[in-house]
């Protein structure tokens, strides 16, 4: 299993590339892409290297030699049966298709056979799934940070798990057909929790129900998505949240995620004010017209107000968006 995010399409392609063609396991990638994006990630994938890619179908059996490729807004995952689901579930890390989602049901029914690799990306999708694979005793690999175009994700990865391999494309492509040909070892069973998040994923039980499985405990962060209580889970080195509706995060995706709102917030508040501006300057020259010296006066001192709010908004707002600059460097 395959995670990839920014930058990630050179690393697929060459990551396919150095694999072989008789290659004993099927290989399913997840590459974040938007909802209503036409995707040509199979083909370029299949002339890329051996192996036939494809989009995954929901119900399709996997086979052994082929790579399935999670299609736009759905949610990629495998039953125990070897079978491919294809969900509209919440949304997790701000995305669907998402890495974590796939990698947890890897988790959940392949234990030690799952193999798990994250390529470059932003921010922490991969992380948390690359943690449930660990936990059901199967292997997971990141792209050398220093290789990745985008190194966050494969960093967050290696902050937030007990890696087994760090590796470059190169290698890992030497390293994947290796591995799946040893002997795996004993499965541990799936935590409840994982089963749990597995579930909500392809939404078989709603996370509200009487039957769910509560996960976590109260943050006092609400989710950006939905507006309501995210709870902090406990399973993984860094922090990650879920809503009752089943939107996860990341810590860094929270973040990211909190200031898409605040921007939004704040342009709809600096937009306000420029109109009032012009809305308090159109009064006033309608007030001196007819005379009314001291309406006149009471719409210029507030269009003067207004002015002075939206030159702090705009100076909020452009500092807001220069912080994740900051914070990268």
């Amino acid at each position: 299993m395959v995670g990839a995010s920014a930058g990630g399409l050179t690393a697929l392609k060459a990551l396919c590339a150095g694999l072989p063609a008789d290659l004993p396991a099927a290989v399913l990638i997840v590459q974040h892409i938007v909802a209503t994006a036409r995707s040509v990630l199979p083909e370029l994938l299949t002339r890329a290297g051996p192996l036939p890619a494809a989009h995954g179908v929901d119900g399709e059996r996997i086979e052994a030699g082929r790579i399935y490729v999670a299609p736009p807004d759905r949610h990629m995952m495998l039953d125990d049966g070897g079978r491919i689901m294809l969900r509209r579930g919440p949304v997790e890390n701000r995305t669907r298709p998402a890495i974590d989602a796939l990698f947890r049901s890897g988790a959940v029914y392949y234990g030690s056979r799952c193999y798990g690799a994250v390529l470059s990306g932003l921010l922490d999708d991969g992380t948390a799934g690359l943690v449930a694979i660990k936990r059901c005793g199967g292997t997971s690999i990141v792209q050398d940070p220093e290789e990745a175009s985008w190194p966050d994700m494969p960093r967050n990865a290696l902050i937030g798990d007990s890696i087994d391999h760090c590796v470059t494309i190169a290698d890992m492509a030497e390293l994947l057909p290796r591995l799946v040909r040893e002997p795996s070892a004993t499965n541990v069973p799936p935590p409840p929790d994982l089963v749990a998040e597995y579930r909500i994923s392809q939404q078989e039980v709603p996370p509200m129900s009487e039957k769910a499985t509560i996960l976590g405990s109260p943050s006092p962060f609400s989710c950006p998505q939905c507006g309501g209580v995210l709870n902090e889970l406990h399973s993984d080195k860094l922090p990650r949240f879920r809503c009752q509706i089943g939107h996860a995060y990341g810590g860094e995706t929270l973040a990211a995620a909190q200031v898409d709102l605040l921007e939004e917030a704040m342009a709809t508040a600096l937009r306000t004010h420029r109109e009032r501006v012009v809305l308090f300057r159109r009064m006033q020259e309608s007030a001196q017209a007819r005379g009314y010296a001291h309406a006149a006066t009471r719409w210029e001192k507030a269009a003067g107000e207004a002015e002075r709010s939206s030159d702090v908004l705009n100076a909020a707002l452009n500092s807001l968006r220069l912080a994740p600059e900051e914070v990268k460097d």
